[in-house]
């Protein structure tokens, strides 16, 4: 069964998803900021974090912009949606030269363009080549037992550096991979729910429980995913982390899109280099950004304010 796609809809709600995600992002490290000044979150900061207006008002734009994300999904195929993300990069960098009076830096403006030209070609070839399709329970299987391998992978690494620092942008990287699979899972539940509503099945049988188990998936790989999004705001600009969540997070779900949901699988072998090219440019593209916030040109949102928090 084909599920009904309007793709120029779904990338629409995308572009206004990523303008909630950069309002959400920048008050949110306003609130991280005035919270954790020591680097780390702690529960006593995190208890703070619940008490701070900006923090909430961000926290509930970061919503907003997740709930018009799954709207999109419901009209256009993951690979589709996901990568027009990354134009939040864009507001990021006007957000930040407005509140700073500041134009972005030469190496920041060539590494954002980077990221966006590149997906943007792969959101042109995408959209021509892509389908949406019922999730089996075969694939919805495969995509949690890719999520519990993450997990694993995760906290094995995590516990082999205990006591020693990671490198900042990891955590940006972790962000944007749990993000991935909360986009990911938030379409299998879609197109699911779609599917059941259209035979009237709301049975609890095995595939309406495996749609459950995925709910329960995207509860897990969110909230990692918030943790790690606020751990990264103590360590990275705003700016570097919106790129962890625009890129990176696309980056996985278009793997899972094309490798275990089959939005491709009628793509032309061309297509496939296009992804390959686009996709690790882009990764480049966010990797430059990260190493841009030590540069003395670039600067931050100002984060920190007595009156803040």
């Amino acid at each position: 069964m084909t599920i009904t796609s309007f793709p120029a809809l779904g990338i629409a709600l995308a572009v206004l998803s990523s303008v909630f995600l950069t309002l959400g992002n920048y008050l949110q490290s306003k609130g991280v900021a005035a919270q954790a000044s020591s680097g780390s979150i702690g529960v006593s900061q995190a208890w703070g974090l619940l008490r701070s207006p900006v923090w909430l008002a961000g926290s509930a734009l970061f919503g907003v912009a997740i709930l018009v994300q799954l709207a999109a999904l419901a009209f256009a195929p993951l690979i589709v949606v996901q990568p027009v993300g990354v134009v939040a990069l864009v507001f990021a960098s006007l957000l930040s030269a407005w509140v700073t009076k500041k134009a972005p830096s030469v190496r920041e403006v060539a590494a954002i363009a980077v990221c966006v030209v590149s997906l943007g070609v792969f959101v042109t070839v995408a959209a021509s080549v892509s389908v949406q399709t019922t999730i089996t329970d075969a694939q919805l299987i495969a995509i949690l037992l890719v999520l519990l391998a993450a997990l694993a992978v995760t906290f094995g690494a995590l516990a082999l550096r205990r006591g020693r620092r990671l490198p900042a942008v990891v955590f940006v990287l972790l962000g944007g991979l749990y993000s991935g699979f909360v986009a990911t899972l938030g379409k299998t539940v879609i197109l699911r729910v779609q599917t059941a509503l259209a035979s009237r099945d709301i049975s609890l049988d095995d595939t309406n429980l495996l749609t459950i188990a995925c709910a329960l998936g995207i509860a897990v790989a969110g909230a990692l995913s918030i943790f790690f999004v606020q751990t990264a705001h103590t360590v990275n600009k705003p700016q570097t982390v919106v790129a962890g969540l625009t890129v990176v997070d696309p980056f996985i779900a278009v793997i899972l899109g094309i490798t275990v949901l089959n939005e491709a699988a009628n793509a032309p072998l061309w297509s496939f280099a296009v992804f390959a090219v686009a996709g690790a440019a882009a990764i480049g593209g966010v990797w430059s950004l990260a190493r841009t916030q030590d540069d003395p040109d670039v600067a931050p949102y100002p984060v920190r304010s007595h009156g803040d928090g």
